[in-house]
C-alpha cells in the first residue's frame, strides 16, 4: 500500500504546475491584461470620434479624406491588438498542454528570454531567422517575376 500512495504521490507532484508554468501563466496573463484593456480603450476612441464627427456637420474633401485615413489608422491598430490577443490566447493553451516554450520548427526550447519579449512566440530565434530570411528570398524573386514579366509585356 506504501509503494501505491507513492506513486500516487509521484504522479500528483508530476500533475503539479511549476515554478516556471507558473511565472509564464502570470507573464501571459498580465500581457492579455495590457492588451485588452489597450483594445477597450481603442474601441471606445473609436466610437467617440465616430460620434463626434457626426455632430461636426459637412466636411470639406481634405477633411474628409484626413478622417478617412485615421479612422483606417485606428481600425488596423485595432485589428492588431485583436491579433495579439488571439496569439496570447493560444499560447496559454499551449501552456496548458505543455507544449509551450517548444519551437514549431526545431522543438528545442525557446529562450526564456525571447518569451519574456515576445510571450506569444512559436519558434525559437534561429529558426524566426530562417524563416524571415526565407521569406525575403521569396518576397524578392516574386519582385523580380513581376519586374521581368513588366518588361516582357513592354517588348511584346
Amino acid at each position: 500500500m506504501a509503494k501505491t500512495k507513492t506513486r500516487t504521490e509521484n504522479k500528483a507532484a508530476a500533475n503539479k504546475p511549476s515554478d516556471r508554468y507558473d511565472e509564464l501563466r502570470r507573464m501571459l496573463d498580465e500581457r492579455r491584461r495590457e492588451v485588452v484593456s489597450a483594445l477597450h480603450h481603442k474601441m471606445r476612441g473609436v466610437r467617440a470620434e465616430g460620434a463626434i464627427g457626426s455632430t461636426q456637420g459637412v466636411l470639406d474633401e481634405g477633411e474628409t479624406s484626413e478622417a478617412d485615413i485615421q479612422e483606417e489608422i485606428e481600425l488596423a491598430l485595432i485589428q492588431m491588438k485583436a491579433e495579439t490577443l488571439k496569439r496570447i490566447d493560444e499560447a496559454v493553451r499551449r501552456l496548458d498542454e505543455g507544449t509551450y516554450g517548444n519551437c514549431f520548427e526545431c522543438g528545442d526550447e525557446i529562450s526564456p528570454q525571447r518569451l519574456r519579449a515576445l510571450p506569444f512566440a512559436v519558434r525559437c530565434k534561429e529558426c524566426e531567422e530562417a524563416r524571415e530570411a526565407e521569406t525575403s528570398r521569396e518576397r524578392a524573386q516574386a519582385q523580380r517575376r513581376g519586374t521581368a514579366a513588366l518588361f516582357l509585356d513592354l517588348t511584346g
